[in-house]
């Protein structure tokens, strides 16, 4: 099974500042986008798992910005898992325009209850880290 996948993202007008530039907070929109479809193509429905009181909250991220994505340009986000506990999954993003990277980031993740409170990746879902 692979172990990463990419999705594509095309930069529109609201994406960006004044000057044509991705608001850096933006990525983070892109990446949560990319984990989802990556986990979909897992077999995983993040809210088919959220309804049955399985959530993931990132609870670390550590992100370096490269080059800035414009006005119209077509990015590629790609999520790879890195390593995975009995609650947490690590997770790394590139972000790149062509081959230029862009951003990369490295996200943990905690399986948590309604409550907020820790509980154990579903054994279901353990397939993704391999």
């Amino acid at each position: 099974m692979e172990m990463s996948s990419s999705i594509r993202v095309k930069i529109y007008y609201e994406d960006t500042d004044a000057a044509g530039v991705v608001y850096y907070a933006n990525y983070l929109k892109y990446m949560e986008r990319a984990r989802t479809e990556f986990l979909l193509e897992k077999g995983i429905d993040v809210a088919e798992y959220h309804n049955k009181g399985c959530m993931f909250a990132v609870v670390d991220l550590d992100i370096h910005y490269k080059r800035p994505a414009k006005l119209g340009e077509t990015i590629k986000v790609t999520t790879e898992i890195v390593a995975m506990t009995t609650v947490t999954i690590s997770i790394k993003h590139r972000i790149v325009r062509d081959d230029t990277l862009l951003v990369e980031a490295n996200v943990r993740l905690a399986c948590i209850d309604p409550n907020g409170k820790p509980r154990r990746i579903p054994d279901e879902m353990k397939h993704i880290a391999h």
